[in-house]
């Protein structure tokens, strides 16, 4: 009974009162629980950049203005085409006619067609812009960079937070005369990539928000080697992507 009761009184010694595993972590008795939060980093180039470039016409009628739209995007297309762009990296984003009911041109007729180009060699993508503003293209934007393969770059930032996550738990064993015993428990807490957001499982504890947000600073970014071919209005630069991690470890007596 006095055993019974020593129990109930200290929850945190139940793994002492017997060899049973604590269920709600996956500690077994004689372990020690340690949780690790951890970032990691990796860069790439971007292999491809995206543009949006169109043309806006007006006329009397919309008739009229359709149809000088058709024949300036035409042009806008086939130059695109001179320079190598396949059929499939030309996509219509936008097609509008209107009547303008204010300003000086009230009563008319404006018409706009916009595509979006994805150029596979991102060095060439000013040369690409130059050439359908000389087209007559008068709606550009962009262009944004990006990686086709975008989670390869994410997955190598995963495993450098995991290496980061690993030595810090050795570190905080070999202090305390303990060593790693296994993994219990990994989380991806998400992170960035470039300008886009990396989403991560749902949290163990709301305080993995805080730990995430105070990380410490990545590395300076990895010179990477100059192209053969760049065009000088367009700097490719490199993409990191940063990660965040949290790892449960079970801990031994060495």
């Amino acid at each position: 009974m006095r055993h019974l009761l020593f129990c109930v009184a200290a929850p945190l010694a139940l793994a002492a009162c017997g060899d049973r595993a604590d269920e709600a972590r996956g500690v077994d008795h004689g372990e020690t629980l340690l949780s690790v939060s951890a970032s990691g980093q990796a860069e790439s180039r971007p292999d491809q950049a995206q543009f949006q470039a169109g043309i806006e016409t007006f006329a009397a009628n919309a008739r009229a203005a359709s149809e000088a739209n058709q024949k300036k995007i035409a042009e806008i297309v086939a130059t695109l085409r001179d320079l190598g762009v396949a059929e499939k990296d030309i996509q219509t984003r936008a097609v509008t006619v209107r009547r303008i009911e204010y300003g000086d041109r009230k009563g008319q007729y404006q018409a706009a067609n916009v595509v979006e180009v994805t150029m596979r060699n991102p060095d060439r993508a000013g040369d690409a812009v130059t050439a359908v503003t000389e087209a007559g293209a008068n709606i550009v934007s962009g262009p944004s960079l990006s990686m086709t393969d975008p989670e390869a770059t994410a997955n190598l930032a995963y495993a450098d937070a995991y290496k980061a996550a690993r030595k810090r738990a050795e570190a905080y064993a070999k202090a305390a005369g303990m060593e790693v015993s296994r993994v219990l428990y990994i989380r991806d807490a998400g992170g960035t990539q470039g300008q886009t957001y990396l989403r991560g499982a749902e949290a163990m504890a709301d305080s993995m928000m805080v730990q995430t947000q105070s990380a410490a600073p990545p590395p300076p970014p990895v010179a990477m080697p100059r192209p053969e071919e760049r065009s000088p209005s367009m700097m490719v630069g490199t993409t990191r992507s940063d990660v965040y991690i949290q790892v449960d470890f079970a801990l031994r007596e060495t």
